[in-house]
């Protein structure tokens, strides 16, 4: 059943709080930002855990002072995308700005786990020392946050990408979520009146009994999302596990759970690093820096395209409109790009590739291609706007022709 008007006045309120006991368990931004996992992970029938209300187990997170952990998170996506032998990866690495730069670079790695399953080894020992790596095949990618120090390393192609917490450790942190706890919190946010809120009996996650919290949105057809489900530790309140389902039906999109995990304090030595010997070592700041003056370069004095991964103000400087509320909450940003979906190389190419991905569409807000996933639809008008949600093609091309 969903929440009353106060009981949703009270979650909010617990969702605000849970915003501020964040468990530090991210480092720097390894992730993904939409990740889906493997079916039923350490499900060993349900225990039989006390009565808690949807508002009581919110203030459990929300409560939660989790500040020392180690564990292993798997995780995969299902967003429906194309297979593309491979290519969509570099094709995301430029977008998100990390195509030409270290392969030790937090944004060169997210594109990875955009598609596929994977397992990531998690450790934090309070906000100043946190530890993520990706474990693959015949390599690790590992992300270190000790004091001030920000440490990124590739062990397949030996680089290292180091910044420091001063000028990279925050930014990473807000950028994309790692953890089933990251997730909720993000999810947290959504609570208002028209999402409907419920505790949905118990769950064990990584052999640790949970309470289901169930999160839906309520008469809100034109979006994506069917629902969001996450196991809460019953002891500590922690997110164990993050699923949400679309509203098609059929798999996850997005779905990450602990395998393992321990409260135990890890070691000191689990966040120590150097860089090894004979290794590439990028400094964030001369990243940046490049980056900003190729931009430059490939632009030209007499171009407004800005360079994917550099920074971009709205022309009116008001940032992103918001059409519509709640789950059909539609963003809208004005690149200043006219002519439609840009291209780096300056011949068209990867412009004509990328439009060939998507569907060609018309309407009051004149030409442009409609991107689509089982989460999230883009349209990108000739004009230069995007328009983004968690919404159906059908909501996407009606906000855009209304503006409302």
């Amino acid at each position: 059943m969903a929440p009353n008007e106060s009981e949703a006045d009270d979650l909010r309120t617990g969702r605000r709080k849970a915003a501020r006991y964040v468990v530090p368990v991210t480092v720097v931004g390894v992730a993904a930002a939409t990740i889906g996992l493997v079916p039923a992970l350490a499900a060993s029938g349900d225990p039989d855990l006390p009565k808690i209300t949807a508002q009581q187990l919110i203030e459990k997170i929300a409560k939660s002072d989790v500040q020392q952990l180690s564990g292993t998170v798997k995780v995969s996506t299902d967003l429906g995308l194309p297979n593309l032998g491979g290519l969509e990866s570099g094709l995301a690495s430029g977008a998100a700005g990390g195509g030409d730069g270290s392969s030790a670079d937090p944004m060169s790695k997210l594109p990875e786990l955009a598609s596929g399953t994977h397992t990531l080894r998690v450790a934090a020992d309070g906000e100043d020392r946190q530890k993520v790596s990706l474990i693959e095949s015949a390599a690790e990618y590992s992300l270190i946050h000790n004091g001030k120090d920000v440490w990124g390393y590739d062990s397949k192609s030996n680089e290292v990408f180091h910044g420091t917490a001063a000028d990279g450790g925050e930014k990473h942190r807000d950028e994309v979520p790692a953890t089933p706890k990251d997730f909720a919190d993000e999810a947290l946010k959504a609570v208002d009146d028209t999402t409907s809120v419920k505790v949905d009996g118990t769950a064990q996650v990584a052999g640790r009994d949970a309470y289901k919290l169930v999160i839906e949105p309520k008469h809100a057809s034109g979006t994506t999302v069917g629902a969001i489900s996450i196991a809460v530790d019953a002891r500590t309140g922690l997110p164990l596990k993050f699923t949400l389902t679309p509203a098609s039906g059929g798999a996850a999109v997005v779905d990450a759970g602990f395998t393992q995990v321990s409260f135990a304090k890890p070691a000191a030595s689990t966040f120590d690093f150097a860089p090894p010997k004979g290794a590439k070592v990028t400094e964030e700041k001369d990243a940046a820096k490049d980056a900003t003056k190729d931009a430059e370069r490939k632009a030209g004095p007499d171009r407004q395209f800005h360079e994917p991964g550099t920074s971009h103000k709205d022309p009116a400087g008001s940032g992103p409109k918001v059409l519509g509320k709640g789950w059909n909450a539609i963003a809208v940003i004005d690149t200043g790009n006219k002519g439609g979906i840009p291209s780096s190389s300056g011949k068209g190419d990867l412009s004509g590739f990328l439009g060939s991905l998507g569907d060609q569409v018309s309407g009051k807000f004149g030409k442009g291609t409609v991107f689509s996933t089982r989460l999230v639809n883009a349209l990108i008008t000739d004009n230069g706007k995007v328009y983004v949600g968690a919404v159906t093609k059908d909501t996407l091309l009606k906000a855009a022709n209304t503006g409302q």
